[in-house]
């Protein structure tokens, strides 16, 4: 049987919803291309990292935080010394963004969220150094060690435990009554201790409060404050007299004419005792010639010999005188 060589329009109905199909997958595929920004041109850019730290390849790559590319490989380099530069990560970042990364641009691992994906975020450069090319390194920035920061956490967890069962030991021991605070709390004697204290305070304060007491006297009497305001006032007076420059006071804290007098006498004072130290007059002699000091206790010696002998037999110096009178 021959078969028909026109399209039947349910065979054109069929045609015309796949064709409509394609064109939405079509469609569809360009709009998540260009949100992905899978049509744009793309450069290299090589970092080296001493750790992926979670990367992988086809992660994003971020400039100032905005969606930029992706990671194309993460490769390991061959063993030496240098530990930083383990792996090599060869990013393509869109093309359109190349004069926002320059060389003093610095590309930084961090985490999408707390838990998120690890991420390379580049930050923007200035203007005084030239953009990067393709092939070009850029340098890698320090980042937040989560893993670290986990681990101090646990630690913080840990030691908050042991300062939880601390407490609890503490507090149990504080209910069955150890230690003073437990004492305090639990017992009675020292409770009654506390009120007969307080009783006795009351007492006491009951006595200052008695209008004839001294305590009292003290607070109320207005005598003592009295006499104190005489006395700063005396005090104030006597203030004023040193301040007045006529006063006696007054001239002796501020006129030099006393202070001139002193030093004058201390000078007369000191030019006599250089003259009696090495003068020729007679008192230096006196003080500095042993000659006249021995002539002196010599004389002073005969003398008192003399009188010792006058008062022994006095008519014996007083004859001659006693017959002058008679004579006359």
């Amino acid at each position: 049987m021959k078969r028909s060589s026109f399209i039947t329009w349910d065979q054109l109905k069929v045609g015309l919803v796949i064709l409509g199909a394609l064109a939405i997958l079509g469609v569809a595929i360009y709009k998540l291309g260009q949100a992905a920004n899978l049509f744009s041109k793309r450069y290299e850019l090589i970092a080296y990292l001493a750790e992926a730290g979670g990367l992988r390849a086809g992660g994003t790559v971020f400039v100032a935080g905005q969606f930029a590319g992706s990671i194309k490989a993460i490769e390991f380099l061959p063993v030496d010394n240098d530990t930083t530069r383990n792996l090599r990560v060869r990013m393509l970042v869109d093309q359109a963004l190349q004069s926002q990364v320059r060389g003093d641009s610095r590309a930084k691992v961090r985490t999408l969220g707390l838990l998120g994906d690890k991420v390379i975020d580049i930050s923007i450069g200035t203007p005084k150094y030239p953009p990067l090319k393709n092939g070009d390194t850029i340098a890698v920035a320090a980042s937040l060690d989560y893993d670290a920061i986990l681990a101090q956490a646990a630690s913080a967890v840990t030691d908050m435990v042991g300062l939880t069962h601390d407490m609890r030991q503490i507090t149990s021991g504080i209910v069955r009554g150890q230690g003073t605070v437990g004492q305090l709390l639990t017992n009675r004697s020292l409770y009654d201790n506390f009120v007969g204290t307080m009783s006795r305070a009351n007492s006491m304060l009951s006595k200052f409060e008695n209008p004839n007491g001294s305590f009292a006297k003290l607070l109320d009497d207005p005598t003592l404050y009295n006499k104190f305001v005489s006395v700063v006032t005396s005090a104030d007076s006597m203030v004023v007299a040193l301040n007045d420059k006529n006063g006696t006071l007054g001239k002796l804290l501020r006129d030099d004419t006393l202070y001139t007098h002193i030093v004058n006498m201390a000078a007369a004072g000191d030019s006599l005792m250089k003259a009696l130290s090495s003068g020729n007059g007679i008192a230096a002699r006196l003080l500095n010639d042993p000659t006249l000091y021995d002539q002196l206790t010599k004389l002073t010696s005969d003398l008192n010999a003399i009188l010792d002998d006058v008062k022994n037999d006095p008519h014996k110096y007083l004859k001659g005188v006693v017959c002058v009178f008679r004579c006359k």
